[in-house]
């Protein structure tokens, strides 16, 4: 059931990315062929599908909010690409093609990412959907997560601390803002575009804090156990960087022992609302058991 509602909800949200990022200006068109690289290169679409489900859980019309789930995945998309620049992980692939970086140089795909980043923010403003208030929390949201209380300022932590030993709460630390903020705003977003109650806020947040570390975990181990095959860009490269990691820290036993604690705790949050729930619970079983 999850396999297919995963594969039709990948295709509604490419069919509205695709629409996206036209441009009027020929002089433009290199920057936007790049950045349309990398939006459409593929992927899980893991948090617009899971701004949707959260949606849909709460009976909402997703198709009314769009632009939105659009902007989630520039958002993502950007920080791909300066996350593989040379000056961050210097990786040569990406979802089993060539980086960015590598196909249009580094300043192009500087520029690409940047260029998704604040895209994001248009798009969001073309919604028509919202309320003035839901429009300006939305965007607080997604700002916040992006910048330097969230993604940013992980991925600077990450860099800083490349070489180091961190602590078991520094590396948390470190993912709730890398990875964990960006999966927050996926369903904060949703919970703002839905008016949710002050319960129902609270559960889904919970749920949402966990699915992202729950994600980054299960990531560690697959940097370590999984294949080029599997992955579609090179394994092993928090080694190669002396990055500290759940595994590194823990042993690779004992990361997939959290994995199933912080599992259990995501389904518990679920389990204190009175919404369909289902594919959200599935969700959960999807990132323990996935492969790439």
């Amino acid at each position: 059931m999850l396999n297919t509602y995963l594969s039709s909800s990948k295709e509604v949200i490419e069919n509205w990315l695709t629409s996206t990022l036209k441009s009027s200006i020929p002089e433009f068109e290199p920057l936007y062929e790049s950045m349309r690289y990398s939006l459409l290169l593929g992927g899980k679409r893991i948090r617009p599908i899971l701004t949707k489900a959260v949606l849909e859980s709460l009976q909402e019309d997703v198709e009314e909010y769009k632009e939105f789930l659009c902007a989630l995945e520039c958002i993502h998309t950007y920080s791909l690409i300066h996350d593989d620049l040379p000056a961050m992980d210097n990786d040569d692939y990406r979802r089993g093609k060539l980086t960015n970086h590598k196909v249009y140089g580094e300043g192009m795909a500087i520029l690409a990412g940047d260029g998704l980043l604040t895209y994001a923010f248009q798009l969001c403003g073309e919604n028509t959907n919202t309320t003035p208030q839901q429009q300006i929390e939305a965007i607080h949201c997604l700002a916040k997560a992006a910048g330097p209380e969230g993604m940013v300022g992980g991925q600077a932590f990450d860099l800083l601390s490349e070489d180091k030993q961190i602590p078991l709460e520094g590396l948390r630390l470190l993912h709730r803002g890398k990875t964990g903020a960006l999966f927050n705003a996926s369903v904060e977003l949703a919970l703002i575009l839905a008016n949710a109650d002050e319960s129902t806020y609270k559960a889904y947040m919970v749920y949402a804090d966990r699915l992202g570390l729950l994600f980054q975990i299960t990531d560690d181990i697959l940097d370590v156990v999984g294949s080029m095959e599997e992955l579609g860009k090179t394994p092993g490269s928090d080694i190669r960087q002396h990055k500290s990691t759940y595994v590194s820290l823990l042993g690779l036993e004992a990361a997939r022992k959290e994995v199933d604690t912080i599992a259990k705790e995501a389904y518990d949050a679920l389990a204190l609302v009175s919404h369909d729930t289902q594919i959200l619970g599935a969700i959960i079983d999807y990132l323990v058991n996935r492969t790439n």
